[in-house]
């Protein structure tokens, strides 16, 4: 199921950076000893292989082939004007910068945070905010995700975002992480936390860039905690470098009516994997999963999502769709699981890719494990190319092909962009998919 860590020139990276962070001694024991038995469970999983179920369609040799240098200290030159392309507008969001894995206080907007609003950078969290990063390591499992026990056992920056009870927020918050040409062949490894209170209601986004063509591998691990009647937007956008590898994991725990939008958009990286986990822990808790993709060339983008329905009148949705040009290949791998307890549960799931070359390919796998008689759960899976109906038609209206098929495609990604609540983020999104295809 797996292969050797000491297997791959990036293991004397990872024994490297263990190493440094180790040494460190400004963290409680306990997260030092978390890092150490996160490493020796990494050592003994391996680097998951295509014998493995969950990647079956996606190799990671073109990572574990790479020598990675441990990036221990700041570094970096990124300043404002490399953040513009990046951003959602300086009064539409906080935002929290993060240069090449470090947190970068002079380049981030926090002021007039509102009440009951609270972050911190992981670094200084551990010291200044050791009740609520009592969380880290509580929702996201290592015993079985080999790229979360590595992203835990070197664990050293990230955002903790926490949002108080009965809070509204109503500016996005930003988590952005850039990485320039200065961390070609630099691994970074961000752990982030949010906590959301009983009946708050918050948007959290993520974003992973680069204005560089450098390689490198971000693996980011998200923890996620939704109180009882609270509401979270979350949104994770990855446009890395072409040449990038970028494995991304979102893991959350929702309580009793509470409900978690999830929204994945990736058009970045050489190679990425993103993984989208909820268990809905509450009765009456909801989540709703969506998500768009877009790649050409030689691109190959897996996403793979899990719903755990544990417990009664709890309801899901997902809409993923991608779109691929060139040789490019995404993966999709939806998987809801129904406990007994877990009776009225109603869920739904739908993938949908559009094809713009006949050397594209997706390979799709819906999974259903239902073990409750009384629920309502389905779900689908198309693949298809451009209408050409709707082509010709287009054309006999005077609209010339190129230009009617670029609309078409835009069609095609918009009605999943419009279910994205924050205006500023849809309407980038919308711009950056339109002039995709110009």
């Amino acid at each position: 199921m797996t292969t050797s860590v000491m297997a791959g020139s990036a293991a004397e990276s990872f024994v490297a950076a263990f190493d440094a962070v180790a040494g460190e001694a400004v963290v409680p024991a306990w997260v030092q000893s978390m890092r150490r038995a996160a490493f020796d469970r990494f050592v003994t999983l391996g680097f998951p292989t295509t014998k493995n179920e969950d990647w079956h369609y996606t190799s990671v040799a073109p990572i574990v082939e790479q020598e990675y240098t441990p990036l221990a200290i700041r570094t970096g030159d990124a300043g404002s004007a490399d953040l513009l392309p990046f951003r959602f507008g300086p009064r539409d969001c906080y935002t929290m910068v993060f240069v090449n894995g470090r947190f970068a206080a002079e380049l981030s907007e926090m002021d007039q945070l509102a009440g009951g609003v609270r972050v911190w950078d992981l670094a200084s969290a551990w010291t200044r905010a050791t009740e609520i990063v009592d969380h880290v390591g509580k929702v996201a499992s290592y015993d079985m995700h080999a790229f979360t026990a590595l992203n835990t056992a070197l664990m050293y920056d990230g955002a903790v975002v926490q949002i108080g009870k009965d809070v509204q927020v109503e500016r996005p918050i930003h988590l952005l992480f850039i990485t320039d040409a200065i961390a070609a062949k630099g691994m970074m490894q961000p752990r982030n936390l949010i906590v959301v209170g009983r009946n708050a209601r918050a948007t959290v986004i993520e974003s992973y860039v680069s204005p560089s063509d450098a390689l490198y591998l971000t693996n980011a691990v998200t923890e996620v905690a939704i109180g009882e009647g609270a509401t979270l937007h979350h949104y994770k956008i990855q446009r890395e470098s072409r040449r990038a590898y970028h494995v991304g994991t979102v893991d959350a725990r929702q309580a009793r009516d509470s409900h978690l939008f999830s929204f994945s958009f990736a058009t970045g990286a050489a190679l990425s994997r993103t993984n989208i986990y909820t268990s809905l822990d509450g009765e009456g808790a909801g989540a709703t999963l969506n998500g768009l993709y877009m790649l050409d060339g030689e691109q190959h983008c897996d996403h793979q999502t899990q719903i755990i329905h544990a417990q009664p009148n709890g309801f899901s949705r997902e809409l993923y769709k991608g779109i691929l040009d060139g040789r490019s290949h995404g993966v999709f791998n939806g998987k809801v699981f129904v406990h007994p307890i877990a009776q009225k549960t109603d869920g739904k799931q739908t993938n949908k890719t559009l094809l713009l070359s006949a050397s594209a390919h997706v390979d799709t796998k819906p999974q259903l494990e239902i073990f409750a008689d009384d629920v309502k759960c389905t779900h689908g899976a198309t693949v298809g190319q451009i209408d050409q109906m709707a082509l010709f038609y287009m054309k006999s209206r005077g609209v010339n092909r190129d230009a009617a098929r670029r609309l078409l495609t835009y069609a095609f990604a918009a009605d999943v962009l419009e279910t994205l609540e924050a205006a500023p983020v849809r309407e980038a999104l919308e711009r950056i998919t339109l002039e995709r295809f110009l």
